[in-house]
């Protein structure tokens, strides 16, 4: 058998392939027509499922298990003010050891070095068993309603699991393969509704502030311990991100107030009882109050097993790395993923400037970060 490695040639030009496809969220720019023409082509069943505007792609090369599935998205964030970029984010450009453009680290490198990974190892295992898997959409920068959500409902539908996921999203820190994410702490997000009475400012009496009678309560919600954390996960926080009240008129006590706030969630608390507790806090100061409560994600753990094991040799293997496990950072498609898979992780490039102007992938990562995902093949496809 012979035991081949990937080109950085290979990783790069269809990086830059699809990074020159203008995708921003929800558009997909034809990323993965481009993808499914070549899986087709190294014997991949390509099934698009197209949402209202969203568009995604299930690929699968073979029908027995284990099924280790690649995920990602082709839909990237706005690239921002065009004339603080050094390049055109949609042209893209190698310049000091580094490829720049729009979604060249979060994550159309990552989809790139899933491809010619999997091209790899089927040219070098053409009768491998198990079976391999892309799943791609265009609808994870954005409202995340009509991606991957819906082809794991329609793989639910169909009976389908699979046995292990490799998510692309940028989980390095400072290094490529340093940080392994197994887990993400759960999203809870609600907006808090203060209603007072409306009025003018000189006349205190006739008025009830909302913004003054939510501000004992805010600060004790601030100063809360919500609980410890665990070996896993670091403690739960919660964080308000926006806050809105007044007319504009600088003599008017405005007669409501809107909160946005979120907790991001440990596996020792549930949602159930920090919403309990939150209203709780609401209720000692006598507030005419309403809560819109939203969870984006419940939190999740892939323990040490196979899966952690084997990604963690091939990043040792390719990079010398000992990778760490990490549940840190935000949500990822991975929190819809696990409703058919219990083992998950999340290994890509280093996330020092997703979303930011100028964003890139050290041209280094490209060599390595294919070779990785190959070697995690070879340790769980036999």
């Amino acid at each position: 058998m012979s035991r081949q490695g990937v080109s950085l040639l290979d990783a790069l030009e269809l990086a830059c392939a699809l990074i020159a496809r203008r995708s921003v969220t929800p558009e997909d720019g034809g990323c993965q027509k481009l993808l499914a023409e070549r899986l087709a082509r190294s014997g991949f069943a390509c099934e698009e499922v197209v949402c209202n505007d969203v568009r995604n792609l299930w690929a699968r090369r073979g029908t027995a298990r284990p099924l280790l599935c690649f995920a990602g998205h082709t839909d990237v964030v706005p690239p921002g003010p065009l004339d603080q970029w050094h390049s055109d984010p949609f042209l893209p450009t190698e310049r000091d050891g580094k490829l720049f453009g729009r979604g060249a680290a979060d994550m159309k490198s990552s989809i790139a070095c899933f491809v010619v990974a999997a091209e790899a190892f089927v040219a070098e295992r053409p009768q491998h068993a198990g079976s391999i898997a892309l799943l791609l959409t265009s609808d994870e920068e954005g409202p995340s309603v009509d991606g991957t959500v819906r082809v794991v409902e329609r793989l639910k539908q169909r009976g389908e699991k699979i046995d292990y996921c490799v998510v692309g999203e940028p989980s390095s820190a400072s290094a490529l393969g340093d940080v392994i994410r197994n887990g993400r702490r759960g999203s809870l997000s609600g907006r808090l509704t203060v209603r007072g009475v409306q009025g003018h400012v000189a006349y205190p009496e006739l008025v009830r502030n909302p913004i003054h009678a939510v501000a004992p309560a805010l600060a004790e919600l601030a100063a809360e311990k919500w609980d410890d954390g665990d070996e896993y996960f670091p403690p739960t926080t919660w964080q308000v991100s926006n806050l809105h009240a007044g007319t504009g008129a600088t003599n008017i006590v405005p007669g409501s107030l809107a909160m946005d706030f979120n907790f991001r969630f440990a596996a020792a608390s549930d949602e159930r009882e920090l919403r309990e507790r939150l209203e709780g806090i609401l209720r000692k100061y006598g507030l005419d109050w309403s809560i819109e409560w939203r969870v984006s994600g419940r939190p999740f753990l892939t323990r040490p097993g196979e899966l952690v094991e084997a990604v963690k040799a091939a990043i040792r293997r390719v990079t010398g790395r000992e990778a760490v496990l990490s549940t840190g950072g935000g949500t990822s498609d991975a929190r819809f993923i696990v409703e058919i898979c219990k083992q998950i992780v999340e290994i890509g490039p280093v996330n020092a400037s997703i979303h930011k102007l100028d964003e890139h992938i050290e041209l280094e990562s490209l060599r390595q970060l294919p070779q990785i995902y190959l070697e995690t093949l070879r340790g769980l496809i036999r």
